[in-house]
């Protein structure tokens, strides 16, 4: 079972390692730093020597990467693993925004139910089964998490089950919530943010969350 090394030191961008197995394409690894695409949050980019990730998946709980075809390597061969540092800070950022943004409109909205999230490297976004526009509560949620934000919080994230990789992230004071995340030490690395609410369909509600 590949090492989760991206839960225990997320600011990590490059790795050596060992490759534990191969299949055409397909490897794994003993070790990762490469986050491969979960819970909403895209998948790192990145590379493997001078070989390109072209797919990152989870497989249980296993992760997969696929190379080129000519990628050459053997198990048991060292590998260095690189990721993209830029995008993968902005994935960090825009997860945790968009966690400090579902938080708040879940007790803004009793009953409110959570639809759908993705977390992009431009943007992040969170839907909703509402059946009213959002946009009235866009103001008082954006300030909320703004002040969170600029309270420069500590971010604890950690293990509720080791046997199957469950993982939480909590503010003390704030919330405790399950999360698989990569995660930010502090609320203060997001940097203020911006909300902006999308029409995504009759009975939907879409909160989009960009860094200023």
């Amino acid at each position: 079972m590949t090492k989760k090394v991206f839960w225990q030191n997320p600011y990590l961008s490059r790795l050596e390692t060992t490759i534990t197995s191969v299949n055409g394409q397909t490897v794994t690894v003993a070790e990762t730093i490469f986050y491969a695409f979960n819970g909403g949050q895209e998948s790192d980019a990145g590379r493997f020597g001078v070989h390109p990730v072209r797919e990152a998946r989870k497989d249980g709980l296993e992760i997969v990467y696929m190379l080129d075809a000519d990628h050459g390597f053997a198990p048991n061969d060292p590998v260095t693993i690189l990721i993209d540092w830029d995008r993968r800070y902005r994935l960090m950022k825009l997860h945790f925004a968009a966690e400090l943004v579902l938080e708040l409109t879940s007790r803004a909205l009793p009953g409110v139910e959570k639809i759908g999230a993705h977390i992009a490297a431009d943007k992040s976004r969170v839907d909703f089964a509402w059946n009213t526009p959002i946009t009235p509560l866009l103001p008082d949620l954006q300030a909320q998490a703004n002040a969170l934000i600029a309270a420069d919080h500590a971010i604890i994230s950690a293990v509720s089950d080791e046997a199957n990789e469950r993982r939480y992230w909590e503010i003390e004071g704030f919330a405790r919530v399950a999360c698989g995340g990569t995660h930010l030490r502090r609320t203060g690395e997001i940097g203020e943010i911006r909300l902006k609410r999308n029409n995504i369909g009759k009975g939907k509600e879409r909160i989009e969350i960009y860094l200023t």
